[in-house]
């Protein structure tokens, strides 16, 4: 049996080929095949379905603890196929709900709830998902149970597993218990779901050009903040200004500063 650190509390974990082995919730320790409950029980209730231990062990495991344990699969596999069947569920979804809007539309509402954001949200707040992932020490130690990145992966990874045992049908209805709500919300978002696109919609609505983006980096290389200002090209105006992890993520911050600054430029011109 391998040991590995489990991520949100540094208790141990085990991963095991053995189908009555499954990874352990924090500060519980593995379950033995006579329990009668499994730490797991509570995360599969969140998903209303079953996944055998050992596909359940391997949707939970990331490449890090895989490196340190040879022979321990990782989730990979399993992300890649769930990916396809969210994006299959969650497009058939708003295809039937909303038979008024336009392919642009959709695809825009579809981003969104299947973003990074968007799934490990999902993942922290529904599923609770940071203290059964097998991750390797240095990836544990560097918080990688709260990484949205690592979190987006489980929860496709998760999908994946439920496909493989069950089938389309049992996944579908596992994809609609994660997001239906997170599909919902954001049909009503308007702006919020493409800040970028909205604030250049705005700007033609104001007779102004397409706004730019002035880029800022800083820190080191393995934690730098981006820096975005959003600008009007003909005086430079800066309509916004956004910070984040990544290029997107800050221009996105600062798009959406800077529509709600025009928003609001409009609407005092409508006043008079």
């Amino acid at each position: 049996m391998h040991t590995a650190t489990t991520p949100a509390n540094n208790h141990q974990a085990a991963e095991s080929s053995s189908p009555s082995s499954a990874p352990a919730s924090a500060g519980t320790a593995p379950a033995a095949s006579s329990s009668s409950s499994a730490p797991t029980d509570e995360l599969l209730a969140v998903l209303g379905t079953t996944i055998e231990p050992e596909l359940l062990v391997q949707a939970l495991t990331h490449r890090s603890f895989s490196h340190e344990h040879a022979g321990a699969a990782n989730y990979e596999r399993l992300e890649f196929l769930g990916d396809a069947v969210l994006e299959l569920v969650s497009t058939e979804t708003l295809y039937r709900l909303h038979p008024d809007m336009n392919e642009g539309q959709l695809a825009k509402m579809r981003a969104k709830a299947v973003s990074e954001e968007a799934l490990s949200q999902i993942a922290r707040e529904k599923m609770h998902v940071g203290p059964y992932i097998l991750l390797g020490n240095g990836e544990a130690e560097s918080g990688g149970a709260d990484k949205s990145s690592i979190l987006c992966d489980i929860v496709e990874s998760l999908i994946g597993a439920t496909f493989v045992q069950h089938g389309i049908d049992e996944a579908r209805a596992v994809v609609h218990r994660l997001i239906d709500d997170t599909l919902e919300e954001v049909s009503h978002e308007g702006p919020a779901l493409d800040w970028k696109t909205s604030l250049t919609v705005k700007a033609h609505q104001l007779g102004l050009e397409d706004p730019q983006y002035r880029m800022a980096v800083s820190g080191p290389e393995y934690a730098q903040t981006f820096t975005a200002r959003a600008v009007l090209p003909d005086n430079d105006e800066v309509l916004g200004t956004g910070s984040g992890t990544s290029k997107r993520k800050a221009q996105l911050a600062a798009a959406q500063e800077a529509w709600k600054a025009l928003d609001a430029r409009s609407s005092g011109h409508a006043k008079h």
